[in-house]
Formats: C-alpha cells, structure tokens, sequence
C-alpha cells in the first residue's frame, strides 16, 4: 500500500517540475537552467521541513513521491554537462556551486523552520 503513497506524490511532483521547468525558462532568455535549479531548491526546503513530520505515510507521499520526482539530478547532470561543452564554462561551474549551496541551503531553512514548528 505504501507504494500508492509515492506513486501518488510522483503523479504530481513530475508534471509540475516540467510544468514549473517550462515556465521559467519562457520568462528567462538565458542558458542558465534557472527551472531546474528552481525545483530543487524547492525540493530541498520541502524535505528539510518533512524533518518535522513523523508520519511514515506523509514521507512517502511527499518526501520520496513529491519531492522524489519534483526534484532532478539527472537533468541537473545533464543541463551542466551541456553547459560545459557549449564552452559556457562560467554557467556550468555556478550551476555546480549554485545547485550545492542554495540546495544545503534550502534543506537547512527547511529542518530549522521544522524545528519551530
């Protein structure tokens, strides 16, 4: 049963990270991925505040379902390394730098906002 919790999260954390992807990057002229970096950074925030939560089945369904298919490392891999061999340098290395420390980040403000409550 608890895999109907995650199959639930990821029918709606999919569509809106391509959803949210597609939007960004129409209102940004630019080959920096700001869609992507934007749902992971949102990723991150959701799973720090799930720190707080103690129901098994609210983390399946929106830790590891919601957030498991909000959030994309493989896109994140693949949009750096293409990047990097389209000779943005520069963008690929901040995407790296900037993916890391506003995701930590995030995740930080999550659990210490989880915390409070």
């Amino acid at each position: 049963m608890n895999w109907l919790l995650v199959l639930a999260g990821g029918a709606v954390g999919a569509p809106l990270r391509y959803l949210t992807d597609r939007a960004v990057q129409a209102r940004h002229d630019s080959l920096f991925p700001w869609g992507t970096f934007l749902v992971n950074v949102v990723g991150s925030l959701v799973l720090g505040l799930l720190t707080g939560v103690t129901s098994a089945r609210a983390q399946l369904l929106l830790g590891t379902g919601l957030c498991g298919a909000l959030t994309t490392y493989s896109t994140f891999s693949y949009e750096t390394l293409r990047l990097y061999e389209s000779g943005a340098r520069g963008f690929a290395v901040a995407n790296v730098a900037g993916s890391a420390a506003a995701g930590l980040g995030a995740v930080w403000l999550g659990v210490g906002a989880a915390t409070l409550l």
